[in-house]
């Protein structure tokens, strides 16, 4: 009986020490548990089936990692967060950390359901249940437009996805359309030397395909000005990916969209490159002079009423 309310008593201490985030994070990431193993029917008449989860998602971690810390020295007041693509992610977590009260607006990636983005977001910050949202990415793939309105968020981030638009220069307008005044978009893309090392050799039985959006940094500055966004900062870094393993280099060749048949061909071993070299490029840009028209011929454009007038006194 000693030792029963000995370890009754520590339980009592261990709860205690408990705050109220952590009690709800655990009872949340229990009762999801509990719901995956059963078949859910949701409002939308769907049901949740768990799909794959794509093999380069942990390159989509990493990056976002990144691109957080550099959003680290930029100064925002932001209350409404735009997410393209977004998943089950740290990514999550941060931004809710980083900007407390804000908005979490998902547009969900390809292979996510909209369960396992609600799951996470629940997991990661209460909040951002009753005033986010989640999208699929596919209704903007398929109408071309952001289901957000007009000036109605302050910050997108955007990671791993501008190579793998056939129009980049529509996507910024989309985004500048929906940034509000003094709004910042933050990106991150494969550039054009992502898997140069396929490319450089000869593979009988191997179709290789470019980018669906070959961009240098270059480009895409050039592409942000062009679109008004104002002063654009880019930096790009390679990252090399050394395999061990013949048929997981294929399968994340395949995953970034490098090999034109899926599942590869069989290859023999020793033609194959033992690395994959990655080209990521950030870049940021903010929403500033919304009200003014886009330029012509090196020539701004300024609606009458927005030409502020003053008046002074005739008196001698």
């Amino acid at each position: 009986m000693h030792h029963v309310a000995s370890d009754a008593n520590s339980r009592d201490k261990q709860d205690a020490l408990e705050t109220f985030d952590t009690r709800y994070k655990r009872l949340v990431k229990d009762g999801c548990k509990r719901l995956e193993k059963c078949s859910l029917e949701f409002a939308w008449g769907a049901e949740y089936t768990e799909p794959m989860t794509q093999s380069i998602r942990w390159l989509q971690d990493e990056i976002a990692d990144r691109m957080l810390q550099k959003l680290d020295i930029v100064k925002l007041d932001v209350k409404d967060v735009l997410i393209i693509p977004d998943y089950p992610g740290k990514h999550l977590g941060a931004l809710s950390k980083r900007f407390p009260g804000a908005k979490l607006i998902s547009v969900a990636d390809q292979d996510v359901s909209s369960f396992q983005l609600w799951r996470a977001k629940a997991i990661g910050n209460l909040r951002s249940l009753f005033s986010g949202s989640i999208s699929p990415f596919s209704s903007y793939a398929s109408s071309g437009k952001l289901n957000v309105p007009d000036n109605s968020v302050d910050l997108i981030f955007s990671d791993l996805l501008l190579q793998d638009l056939a129009d980049p220069k529509h996507f910024l307008q989309e985004c500048w359309r929906v940034l509000r005044e003094g709004g910042l978009i933050t990106f991150s893309y494969l550039g054009p030397d992502t898997g140069k090392e396929l490319r450089l050799q000869s593979l009988e039985g191997l179709k290789l395909k470019n980018l669906l959006s070959p961009w240098d940094m270059h480009d895409m500055g050039d592409a942000l000005l062009g679109e008004r966004f104002s002063d654009p900062v880019m930096d790009m870094e390679y990252l090399t990916l050394e395999y061990e393993k013949l048929d997981l280099l294929l399968k994340d060749a395949d995953a970034l969209k490098l090999l034109d048949i899926t599942p590869p061909v069989a290859i023999k071993n020793d033609v194959l490159p033992q690395k994959l070299t990655l080209e990521v490029v950030y870049g940021h840009a903010w929403v500033i002079g919304k009200h003014l028209a886009k330029p012509k011929d090196n020539i701004a454009y300024v609606d009458v009423n927005q030409i502020g007038r003053k008046t002074r006194s005739d008196s001698a």
